[in-house]
């Protein structure tokens, strides 16, 4: 039917597959975008749903009302028995549920949004802001908002973590070791080289989460490389609306990706091979030449036969991905489990859960996910750029500044497209992280402590009378 593998949907709790409600979610738009988006979005519906049936009467999406939907906000955001999300969350959830029920409503299914409505406050202003006007608002109509978004959004600060404070996160809480550093008897981390390797990969390239753990074996640099940066492809099928651009991977990390293909994956792929798993794949797409790693051939279905760029594969098309080797077939994916097979989002996120705990287990405040790696990266590299910009400058005239500046632009500008952002004003969180480092330099410099001047003898205490020895043209001045 057209329906991509993974895309979400929804059963009721009387196993009710509803082909209405589900349709929502088989948008051409929708589809297309990155798979965490699209979760996002089922969940949010679920949550709505779920409320509906236990709190509200049992009640169906179509028969929902404003008091049902003024219930869910209390209860997400100020019941103390509730979750109590802040802001931002609950912005995102009110704007998934608009979305589905703006669609329900164009499709007859709901008489009205059963959200509170408010005109919005960008209505008469996009023209001003140089955004596109929509078609309500070029045609006279009023546009609308949901009238509960949280006016606290934004307040959080951003969280990231120094250079020595990520280390002793990734020692204790991935690799295993105590908080002095030194192996604990009693840990089972069976994978914890390869999950280091991902965890210090994503915090020197900046990577989302699903665009690292969706990387092939040909496209993450491994064996002999350069001294300093090796620099690969991110494909736009992969990357978070389309912003393919180029990784650079530091030698060191580069070392270790190395080690994880030849040693731990390729040790998998063997397992796998030997009892048959790959030849048990559905609707396998395989690379058959080692030369053109970037063309592959679909086996099986309406497809049979025909070719495809691997780089126009999204990520849950790469789960299918296999490679034809001389030793027989093995995955593209660079990241496997156990299993030989590629590992899903939720193994990465179960990852970082787990490595929390162990800090906390050993007695360390030190938290971490994938986005926060992805900070780290932004805000030390964003510091390193500009320390090295502003060297560069101080000893060239004005000329010369704009000339370099021109050549090399700006670091944050840098930053943007290592980090795959349409607008340098989603990479202003950092500088202005960077601005918040450097106030806590300079406050670390005034004194905890301030001399009390009525511990002062008066004679040392200075009167509004200039000194007598002034020269004259300073005291004609003062």
């Amino acid at each position: 039917m057209g329906v991509p593998d993974g895309t979400p949907y929804l059963i009721s709790p009387v196993f009710v597959y509803d082909a209405d409600l589900n349709s929502y979610f088989h948008q051409v738009n929708l589809m297309e975008g990155p798979l965490n988006s699209q979760k996002n979005r089922a969940s949010a519906v679920c949550r709505h749903l779920n409320f509906l049936h236990l709190s509200r009467g049992g009640k169906d999406w179509r028969d929902a009302t404003e008091a049902d939907h003024t219930a869910y906000h209390f209860w997400r955001r100020q019941d103390p028995k509730g979750p109590r999300v802040d802001g931002d969350t609950w912005t995102q959830e009110v704007s998934h549920l608009q979305q589905f029920y703006v669609y329900a409503k164009k499709k007859l299914w709901v008489p009205e949004i059963p959200i509170p409505q408010r005109p919005s406050r960008d209505a008469n202003r996009g023209e001003k802001r140089g955004r596109r006007r929509s078609k309500a608002a070029s045609t006279g109509a009023t546009e609308t908002v949901p009238a509960t978004y949280a006016h606290d959004e934004g307040g959080e600060v951003m969280e990231w973590l120094p250079a020595q404070s990520y280390r002793r996160w990734r020692d204790v809480g991935v690799l295993g070791y105590d908080r002095e550093g030194l192996p604990r008897d009693n840990f089972r981390g069976r994978w914890a080289s390869r999950n280091g390797v991902f965890s210090d990969s994503t915090v020197r390239t900046g990577l989302r989460l699903e665009e690292q753990a969706s990387r092939l074996i040909t496209e993450v640099p491994t064996g002999p490389g350069p001294a300093g940066y090796s620099k690969s492809w991110l494909p736009k099928a992969i990357s978070k609306r389309n912003s393919a651009r180029w990784i650079y991977e530091p030698a060191s990390v580069r070392r270790d990706l190395t080690a994880y293909a030849t040693e731990d994956r390729r040790w998998v792929i063997e397992e796998a091979r030997d009892a048959g798993r790959y030849d048990k794949i559905r609707r396998p797409i395989v690379i058959f030449d080692p030369q053109r790693p970037h063309l592959a051939q679909y086996s099986s279905g309406i497809n049979r036969g025909d070719q495809v760029d691997v780089r126009l594969l999204d990520p849950r098309e790469r789960r299918r991905l296999l490679i034809d080797t001389d030793q027989g077939l093995e995955p593209a994916m660079f990241w496997l489990g156990e299993s030989g097979m590629p590992l899903a989002l939720s193994t990465w996120k179960d990852m970082f859960t787990e490595a929390n705990r162990r800090c906390e287990e050993q007695g360390l405040d030190l938290y971490a996910h994938a986005h926060l790696l992805r900070h780290t990266f932004a805000v030390i590299t964003l510091e390193q750029l500009q320390r090295g910009h502003i060297a560069a400058l101080g000893d060239m005239n004005p000329a010369q500044r704009l000339h370099y500046q021109r050549i090399f632009g700006d670091p944050l500008d840098w930053v943007r497209r290592r980090l795959g952002h349409a607008s340098i004003l989603s990479t202003l969180i950092y500088l202005h992280a960077l601005q918040e480092l450097e106030m806590e330099t300079r406050m670390a410099l005034v004194p905890d402590t301030w001399e009390d001047p009525r511990d002062t003898p008066i004679m040392a205490l200075g009167d509004e009378k200039p000194p007598a020895d002034l020269p004259e043209e300073e005291l004609v001045s003062s």
